[in-house]
């Protein structure tokens, strides 16, 4: 967790495998209707809300999430139905994954409606980030549109230690190695170089 407390939600993670109907076979009060499956999630978060106040607490979703072969049979239903209910704890942000990949791959055959910010911003009241294989030009539209008030970048960060400022400036992109994203050495985190390094070089 960081400064934000952040249910590490999405991504086939625990609160998600209750969530979704492709994993929870529950037929107690934690399983079935969208309440009872979201129950273990509003839980939580009040239960963390109650000990760093609602200012310090957000929240993760995958709505379009397979990681794991997570699934739901009715992914709008459901998370329209928890995104309604999370506004109303004054979460610090909503964190949105965008539909990107399936799995951890790269996934082209996207829907084209999918449960995603532009959903979620017509009923959610607070603050949205959304993620999800974004570059400059793509963030830029959401922000525009309005379907999200901020966006948050992961693999082009790794990549490029400077990625604020390459943005601002146009600058190309150094490429994310995803064969040493899991590694744990120094190799693949620390040894990008910076633009203006790339430069002088």
């Amino acid at each position: 967790m960081h400064q934000n407390q952040s249910h590490p939600n999405g991504n086939g993670y625990l609160f998600d495998q209750f969530l979704q109907d492709g994993s929870n076979k529950r037929t107690d009060s934690y399983g079935g209707s969208f309440e009872n499956r979201a129950r273990f999630l509003l839980e939580a978060t009040r239960a963390v809300i109650s000990v760093w106040g609602s200012d310090k607490v957000a929240v993760r979703l995958g709505p379009s999430g397979s990681f794991g072969d997570m699934a739901d049979s009715n992914p709008e239903g459901l998370f329209t139905y928890v995104a309604t209910e999370l506004g109303k704890l004054d979460l610090a942000y909503l964190h949105l994954i965008e539909p990107r990949v399936r799995g951890n791959v790269e996934d082209d055959t996207r829907d084209p409606n999918p449960v995603a910010a532009k959903l979620i911003r017509s009923i959610y009241p607070g603050t949205i980030i959304a993620a999800g294989g974004f570059k400059a030009d793509t963030a830029e539209a959401i922000i525009a549109a309005g379907d999200a008030n901020l966006v948050a970048f992961g693999r082009d960060f790794i990549s490029n230690p400077d990625l604020p400022e390459r943005l601002r400036r146009k600058a190309p992109l150094n490429p994310y190695d995803r064969e040493t994203f899991f590694g744990g050495t120094d190799i693949g985190y620390v040894d990008y170089p910076f633009y203006d390094q790339r430069v002088a070089a």
